[in-house]
């Protein structure tokens, strides 16, 4: 099959496993379970192996799925795969005691992941959950700041510049004639920002200053010494409610799929090892921290 003809083969069966997706019947029609997409060196791979690797390839690397050249890449990997997994079998890796170790972590990975998935799905989320977690989310929404800076390449400079704005000088000004910062044209300005935005030595001065206060001393981070005027405070706003729905559904299911998670944990009989682990007690935590 020439190469062309096998991205437009691709194309038909993952358009086939996207409408299985989202109606089982179109894609009964053309695919199953046991539809398989290539036999290799005699052994059969299942389509819906490829699909998964498929659909992971596609997640990593954020490629469009309906990309043909995307799809012929995937399809080399995924061969790729087959052939070096054949050859660790003609080696009897398989029976290597960390080849079988890493083997069963991968299922249980795969296996966990199902379980929650599943679980999730059970849990039913009351609107009162609901307007309870938006409430929580509106009273920590984040702080923004709306600020201008004036960046300088030394102390000496930044201070001068302190000087100027405590005898009135305009801070625009200032920063349109001496600001090294890309902002210096438009007088300094930035656009709303909060502290995760900016250089920590930068978000912690503005959070200690006051609207329409510049700075008293210069604050050096690893682009030069700034001088900062905050202008304006406020808390971002949320979504509202309708809107923010999809998302607090998932985080109140988040919430408490970790609840059941902990309680099985809690509930689990487990008999350890003490040869390999041993609980730290109270006594024994103290003992450690004093040493």
């Amino acid at each position: 099959m020439s190469k062309n003809r096998l991205a437009i083969a691709l194309t038909a069966l993952i358009a086939s496993g996207a409408c299985l997706a989202e109606d089982a019947k179109p894609a009964a029609a053309t695919t199953g379970p046991d539809t398989l997409i290539a036999t290799v060196n005699g052994v059969p791979y299942k389509l819906d192996i490829f699909r998964i690797f498929f659909a992971e390839r596609a997640q990593e690397t954020k490629a469009p799925q309906n990309q043909p050249a995307f799809q012929q890449q995937a399809f080399n990997e995924f061969m790729g795969l087959v052939v070096a997994s054949q050859e660790a079998e003609k080696r009897k890796l398989q029976d290597n005691p960390e080849v079988q170790a890493a083997i069963e972590l991968q299922r249980m990975k795969v296996l966990s992941n199902a379980a929650l998935a599943a679980m999730a799905q059970d849990i039913k989320v009351t609107d009162d959950e609901l307007k309870k977690a938006y409430e929580q989310v509106k009273e920590n929404t984040r702080t923004e700041y709306k600020a201008r800076h004036i960046l300088v390449k030394d102390e000496a400079e930044a201070k001068k510049l302190i000087k100027k704005l405590d005898k009135g000088a305009d801070f625009a000004e200032l920063a349109k004639k001496h600001s090294l910062g890309p902002t210096g044209k438009n007088g300094g300005q930035l656009d709303w920002f909060d502290a995760t935005q900016m250089v920590k030595p930068f978000s912690d001065a503005v959070a200690a200053m006051k609207p329409g206060s510049h700075s008293e001393e210069p604050v050096q981070t690893e682009f030069g010494w700034h001088v900062i005027q905050l202008q304006e405070v406020r808390k971002a706003e949320p979504p509202p409610f309708e809107e923010a729905k999809p998302q607090l559904t998932a985080m109140v299911q988040r919430q408490k799929l970790a609840e059941q998670l902990n309680e099985m944990r809690n509930k689990a009989m487990v008999e350890l090892n003490e040869d390999i682990v041993r609980i730290q007690k109270p006594d024994d935590a103290a003992a450690t921290e004093k040493k």
